[in-house]
């Protein structure tokens, strides 16, 4: 099945039951026992809390460590494999876990040291509801696993390996027999372009709905694991914190909720996406961390000047304790953000990836905060300069370049990769899809770039610009033209983990800046002129795991 972000929305009614008699448990804090639909409550049965939704779902909660032991759907049982069970990050150890009742919903609650984590059931639905509130770093919480048994759901997607054992890199990335490589990394997705992620057999579906992520890392564009498959079974997840190529440091509070939801083989309600998903059935509960609607506050913009319309913009709010993100109208840059929590917050404009603006905004609990026009200065997006020749775009990605696109779901050793080596000619039309997406120190370092100038043109001194969009091992151009030589340059501030291997290109952008002087030019303008690129690094090892960079852009100015 393809990723559920290029799929049509499928919708589905939920039934709500009859009343009926409530659970006589005796419960405290703020669930009490009431009336809920026909067949819809928890029971003890000595090891777990078990649900019936009263639809066609039946969970199961260790009352010892707070797992997701079953999931029992319409009589067949969904949830583990290898003696696994679906949990936060690989399992807690030794917990707190209570459940209570109110109306039509129940809540299991569990409190391991200063993490706690949520289980929410509503009469007559197949959901389940989920909230982590990580309150700090004495617990390595990183992702909510959804583990689901072997051979419910069959699929040969670049983040599924289930057909093939050969490891290409490290235990995760794997080689099929005809050269196509699969691992969990290969999403292809950032987390603005998905709002669930799951299967379906055509007749039953098995989706993790997203949070909003307001309390995750790394922006709009972050990429990571969402689901895999293998032999022994399948994985979905909701990342907490990923730490590989993250850009920011980790945000702790309440994240959701997220929702493990079941469907007749369509996607999703799209009620139930972060966007559209209202949670007043449990402003009440005791949520730790909570806050609802009311005490939430909304970002409107009247539009944005200075875009070049030809890209997407997307404005993003962050601050140490949140992030939120929306799109800009693409006629005149409305955008409207909702559900922020309080607090002050640096606004960022992205063409595309690309931050080309930066400001303030306090928001507040209620209230809509109306910013005017924001204005991105001309200087401010390096796409407006003029230049002599330029390769791709300046748009914060390596779109357009050789590979590019398949990098996001497979290795850089894919047989359906392009060869990684060869010289790209200015003037040729093919300049950006001739040139590699990545450089690497120890598979492609000194590509050549051959361009003519006017006589004009080689008399004066020029800036080469090269823009990256990730490092990996400190991996930097150095640049040489003709017979002159550029000095290294100091490597920008980049995540120290895997990126271009696996999946990702998002680092941090930055821009190197080399002032060739006009000796280094050739007289003879009817010559080529040849740059030459080189990655230069102390760091790395070899092959694809050599010290590398991804390329936004390279230009040559006036």
């Amino acid at each position: 099945m393809s990723d559920t972000a290029n799929r049509p929305v499928g919708r589905r009614t939920f039934v709500l039951g009859s009343a009926a008699a409530a659970g006589t448990a005796a419960l405290a804090g703020p669930l009490a026992p009431s009336a809920s639909a026909a067949g819809f409550g928890w029971s003890d049965d000595g090891s777990h809390y078990v649900v019936d939704t009263g639809a066609n779902l039946v969970f199961k909660v260790s009352k010892t460590n707070g797992d997701l032991t079953s999931l029992v759907y319409k009589g067949t049982e969904y949830q583990g494999y290898g003696g696994k069970n679906s949990h936060v990050e690989s399992g807690l150890g030794t917990s707190t876990v209570t459940v209570g009742q109110s109306g039509s919903t129940i809540l299991i609650s569990v409190a391991y040291g200063t993490l706690k984590h949520y289980y929410a059931a509503r009469s007559g639905e197949n959901n389940v509801y989920l909230w982590t509130n990580k309150a700090d770093d004495s617990v390595s919480a990183t992702r909510y696993i959804v583990r689901v048994r072997a051979g419910l759901f069959l699929n040969d997607e670049p983040d599924s390996y289930t057909y093939t054992t050969s490891t290409v890199e490290a235990s995760d990335v794997f080689a099929k027999s005809d050269g196509q490589t699969r691992s969990k990394h290969y999403s292809r997705l950032r987390v603005i372009d998905y709002d669930c992620i799951g299967w379906s057999t055509g007749s039953v579906g098995l989706y993790v709905v997203r949070s909003n992520h307001e309390k995750a890392s790394g922006g709009p564009f972050y990429r990571s694991l969402l689901r895999h498959q293998s032999a022994d079974g399948g994985g979905l997840y909701e990342i907490l914190y990923y730490g590989e190529n993250q850009t920011e440091a980790q945000r702790f509070g309440l994240q959701g909720p997220y929702v493990i939801a079941f469907t007749d083989g369509g996607a999703p309600s799209s009620s139930l996406y972060h966007a559209n998903l209202t949670t007043p059935w449990a402003d009440s509960l005791g949520i730790s961390g909570y806050v609802a609607a009311s005490g939430r506050g909304k970002v409107a913009g009247v539009g944005i000047t200075g875009r070049n319309t030809a890209f997407p913009y997307t404005v993003g709010l962050a601050n140490p304790a949140a992030q939120y993100w929306g799109s800009a109208r693409s006629s005149d840059g409305w955008f409207s953000i909702g559900g922020v929590l309080p607090g002050t917050y640096t606004l960022t404009v992205y063409k595309s990836e690309l931050a080309v603006y930066t400001g303030s905004v306090t928001v507040t609990a209620g209230g809509t905060t109306t910013l005017n026009t924001l204005a991105i200065p001309s200087s401010n997006d390096p796409g407006n300069a003029s230049a002599i020749w330029r390769i791709g775009e300046w748009n914060g990605t390596p779109s357009g370049f050789k590979n590019a696109d398949l990098m996001t779901y497979a290795h850089p050793s894919d047989v359906r990769a392009a060869s990684w080596t060869g010289n790209v000619v200015v003037g040729s039309g093919t300049e950006t899809s001739a040139f590699p997406c990545y450089l690497w120190k120890d598979v492609n370092s000194g590509i050549l770039v051959y361009f003519r100038l006017t006589a004009a043109q080689a008399a004066a001194a020029h800036t080469l610009r090269i823009g990256v969009t990730t490092a990996y091992a400190n991996g930097r151009p150095q640049i040489s033209v003709n017979d002159w030589t550029s000095s290294i340059p100091s490597p920008p501030s980049q995540p120290s983990t895997r990126s271009l291997t696996v999946g990702s290109y998002r680092g941090n952008n930055h821009t190197f800046t080399y002032s060739v002087p006009a000796s280094a030019w050739l007289t003879d303008t009817s010559q080529y002129n040849v740059l030459k690129i080189n990655v230069v690094s102390g760091s790395g090892t070899t092959s694809f795991l050599s010290a590398g960079t991804s390329i936004d852009a390279i230009d040559l100015l006036p």
